[in-house]
C-alpha cells in the first residue's frame, strides 16, 4: 500500500525495525569493502557515533569474526568529537569506536582517524584543515553513514551551518546539549562545543546513508525528506546529493505523508480497517467536526471519495467508526463482571483477574497508568507490580548523602554500631566528592541508589493499596552497569520474566510501549517480556492471557491506535498524582528529563487531558482525563 510518495525528495527505504535496517546497512558496507579489496583499493568510510549505528557495528564485527570480512583495506574518518574531550573519557567517541568496532576487527590503527578533542584551541584551524586534506589524500569518502539529531543536524552541523562548510569547531545547539544530557549524567556536564566534519565534507562523499530509528526522529525525518532545503535543517542539504538514501524503521518513518496521511497522496489501493479508522479520525480533527457530522463533501475534498463509494454514504462510515471508538471506552480495565462484553475491550470473565503490571523503571507504573492501576486494585483484581530495573543511575548524589546521613543519625540516636556507620558515612562522602562527572558509581553507592528507588516504589504501591507480597523487584542484569549504556539483553534477563509469569499465571499483562524513552531501557524491557511470552506460548494459562501496552511518560498512542481508554475523574487524577509524588528522587528535577522540561506528573496529566479532549472533539463523551492502551496480539 505504501509506495514511495512524490513528496519525498530523497530516496527512502523503510524496514520493519532497526535490526533488519542495520543489517542492510552493514551488508552494503561489507559489499563495498570486498569490492574494493578485489581491486586492490582502499575503502574509505565516514563513520558516525551514538546509539543509531551500534547494531551496524555489531553486525560488521560478527561478519569479521564469522564470515572472514577483513578491514585491512579500510580507512575510516569519524564525523565528529566533543570538545574538549580526552580519548579515554566515558563519552569520548574514540572510546565509543574502540568499544563498538575497532577493538574487534583487523583494521590497521594508522588507518583510523577521529577528530582530536584535545587539540589546543589556537591549533584547531590548522588541525581541521589537515583533517580535510587527509580525506582528500585517500580520494575522498566512498561511503558516509549518518544519524540525525532532533535539530536536523548531521554530524554536529547545527542549524545555520552552510552548505559549503568544512571540518571546524562549532558550538552545540541547546537541544543537542539537552539530548546528550543522559550520556553525561546531567546537562551541566555536556561540552558546549565539538569538532565536526562540515556539510560540504559530507556532500563530497560518493554515497551517503542516513539512518534513523524511533518515534522521536519522525518529525525531523519528515522535514528532511519532504521539506524545502534550508540551513535551519541541515539534513535537507542531502536533497542535493545525487546518491543519498535514508534508511528508516517504521517508527521514524511514521510522519512521512505516505504513512501518516496516505489518502492525500492517492497511493491507497485497498483500504484496510486500521487505515479507515486512522483516516476518519484524522478528518474529524482536521475539519474540527465530530465524526457523526462529517459529510460526503468532507471526504471527497480530502482524497477519500473511494471510501464513500465503498460505504455508500458518509453516514454509514461515520456510524461504523464512531461505534468502534466508543467501544474502546471502559471504566472496567479488568473487565466488567456479569456484563455483556461483546463490545467491551476486556473480557468479563474471570471476574477477578490476576494482573501483572511491568514497570521498566520504578515509577513508570504510576506515571503511565496510575489511574488504571488504582482502578484495577479498587475493583478487586489481584494486582502484581514487577519493577524490571533498579533505576539506580537516575538518582542524584545528594540523595545518597541525605539517606546515608539519615542512617548515620538514626544509629547514633539509638546507639547502634555507631563506629561502623560513622566510617560508612565518611567513606560515601569521600567517594562522591572524588567522583568525576559521568564516572561510574562505586558498587555500594549504586546499591544505595537502587534502595532509594525501591523504597519509593514500595511507597507508591502502598498508597494504591498493593501488599508487599505483590511487589516484585526483578533487577534485570542487563541494566546493572552503572552507566547509561547497558549490556545486551541475555537469557538470564528473560528467564527472570519467565519465572515470574509462571508463578503468577496472569490473565492480564500491562507493559510499557512508549519506546521513545531516551536511554532505550523501555525497548529492551519490552523485548524481554515478548521473548518470555514466546517461551511460554504453549502453556494453557497463556492462551487466556491478554497483553496491554501503555504509554505516558514520553509519548501517547495515536487516537486511531487505542483499543482501551480508561476515563479518570478529577479525584482519580489527583490520586494518581499523589502516587507519582511518592517517587521523591524523580520529582522537581529528574536526573534524565529527556527533551521535555516538565516534571513527569505534569507530562502524564497533560497527555491524559489531551486524550480526553480528543475523544470529546470526535464527538464522544467528555471526560476529565483518560489513560490509553493498545492490545498486543502475537
Amino acid at each position: 500500500m505504501h509506495q514511495e510518495s512524490h513528496l519525498e525528495k530523497i530516496p527512502v527505504r523503510v524496514f520493519s525495525g532497526s535490526t533488519p535496517a542495520s543489517k542492510h546497512v552493514a551488508g552494503e558496507i561489507a559489499a563495498l569493502i570486498r569490492s574494493k579489496a578485489t581491486k586492490g583499493e582502499y575503502c574509505v568510510l565516514g563513520l558516525a557515533t551514538g546509539s543509531t549505528p551500534t547494531t551496524v557495528y555489531a553486525e560488521l564485527v560478527r561478519m569479521h569474526q564469522e564470515e572472514g570480512l577483513s578491514f585491512q583495506n579500510v580507512v575510516t574518518f569519524n564525523l565528529d568529537e566533543y570538545y574538549p574531550m580526552k580519548p579515554g573519557d566515558l563519552q569520548s567517541y574514540v572510546r565509543f569506536m574502540k568499544e563498538h568496532l575497532f577493538d574487534h576487527i583487523d583494521i590497521k590503527p594508522e588507518n583510523v582517524h577521529i577528530p582530536d578533542g584535545q587539540v589546543a584551541r589556537e591549533d584547531i584551524q590548522a588541525y581541521t584543515r589537515e583533517y580535510e586534506q587527509k580525506i582528500r589524500s585517500f580520494g575522498g569518502l566512498d561511503l558516509q553513514i549518518l544519524g540525525i539529531g532532533r535539530t536536523g543536524h548531521i554530524g554536529f552541523n547545527e542549524p545555520g551551518s552552510g552548505i559549503g562548510s568544512r571540518t571546524r569547531l562549532i558550538s552545540l545547539d541547546h537541544i543537542t546539549v539537552v539530548d546528550a544530557a543522559s550520556d553525561f549524567f546531567g546537562e551541566e556536564n555536556v561540552p558546549l562545543k565539538a569538532i565536526t566534519m562540515g556539510v560540504g565534507t559530507i556532500l563530497d562523499a560518493k554515497r551517503v546513508l542516513l539512518m534513523a530509528w524511533g518515534e522521536t526522529k519522525a518529525p525531523i525525518i519528515r522535514e528532511a525528506v519532504e521539506g524545502e532545503v534550508s540551513d535551519s535543517v541541515p539534513a535537507t542539504y542531502l536533497q542535493q546529493h545525487s546518491n543519498t538514501e535514508f534508511i528508516l524503521d517504521q517508527a521514524s518513518a511514521a510522519e512521512l505523508t505516505r504513512f501518516k496521511t496516505p489518502w492525500l497522496t492517492g497511493l491507497i489501493d485497498d483500504w484496510d480497517e486500521a487505515t479507515i479508522r486512522k483516516a476518519v479520525t484524522w478528518l474529524s480533527l482536521e475539519e474540527k467536526k465530530p465524526i457523526l457530522k462529517l459529510t460526503n463533501r468532507d471526504y471527497s475534498e480530502n482524497g477519500m471519495a473511494d471510501l464513500i463509494t465503498k460505504y455508500d454514504s458518509a453516514y454509514n462510515l461515520n456510524i461504523k467508526v464512531f461505534n468502534e471508538i466508543q467501544h474502546t471506552i471502559t471504566g472496567w480495565p479488568g473487565g466488567k463482571p456479569n456484563a455483556d462484553d461483546a463490545n467491551r475491550p476486556e473480557r468479563a470473565n474471570p471476574a477477578r483477574k490476576r494482573v501483572i503490571i511491568f514497570s521498566p523503571h520504578p515509577d513508570d507504573d504510576v506515571i503511565s497508568m496510575g489511574g488504571t492501576f488504582i482502578r484495577l486494585h479498587d475493583q478487586g483484581h489481584e494486582v502484581h507490580v514487577a519493577y524490571q530495573t533498579s533505576g539506580n543511575i537516575a538518582v542524584f548524589d545528594d540523595d545518597v548523602v541525605r539517606f546515608a546521613d539519615f542512617v548515620n543519625d538514626y544509629n547514633r540516636e539509638f546507639q547502634l554500631q555507631e563506629e561502623d556507620t560513622d566510617h560508612m558515612f565518611r567513606n560515601i562522602r569521600e567517594k562522591l566528592a572524588a567522583k568525576k562527572p559521568g564516572e561510574v558509581d562505586a558498587t555500594e553507592i549504586q546499591k544505595i541508589k537502587g534502595l532509594i528507588r525501591r523504597g519509593e516504589a514500595k511507597a507508591g504501591c502502598r498508597y494504591v493499596g498493593i501488599s508487599d507480597d505483590n511487589i516484585h523487584f526483578l533487577d534485570m542484569p542487563f541494566y546493572e552497569t552503572g552507566l547509561v549504556k547497558k549490556k545486551p539483553l541475555s537469557e538470564q534477563d528473560i528467564k527472570i520474566i519467565v519465572n515470574l509469569l509462571q508463578d503468577v499465571k496472569p490473565h492480564q499483562i500491562f507493559a510499557a510501549g512508549d519506546l521513545s524513552d531516551p536511554h532505550g531501557t523501555h525497548r529492551v524491557c519490552l523485548k524481554a517480556i515478548f521473548e518470555a511470552i514466546k517461551q511460554l506460548e504453549d502453556e494453557e494459562w497463556m492462551q487466556n492471557c491478554w497483553v496491554w501496552l501503555y504509554r505516558g511518560a514520553w509519548q501517547e498512542w495515536g487516537i486511531h491506535e487505542i483499543d482501551m481508554a480508561v476515563p479518570l475523574s478529577p479525584d482519580e487524577l489527583l490520586r494518581k498524582r499523589r502516587a507519582i509524588f511518592k517517587h521523591q528522587s524523580q520529582k522537581d528535577r529528574p536526573l534524565f528529563p529527556g527533551h521535555d522540561s516538565r516534571e513527569f506528573w505534569q507530562r502524564a496529566e497533560a497527555r491524559n487531558h489531551s486524550t480526553a479532549r480528543l475523544y470529546d472533539q470526535l464527538g464522544l463523551a467528555e471526560y476529565e482525563a483518560m489513560e490509553a492502551f493498545k492490545r498486543h496480539i502475537f
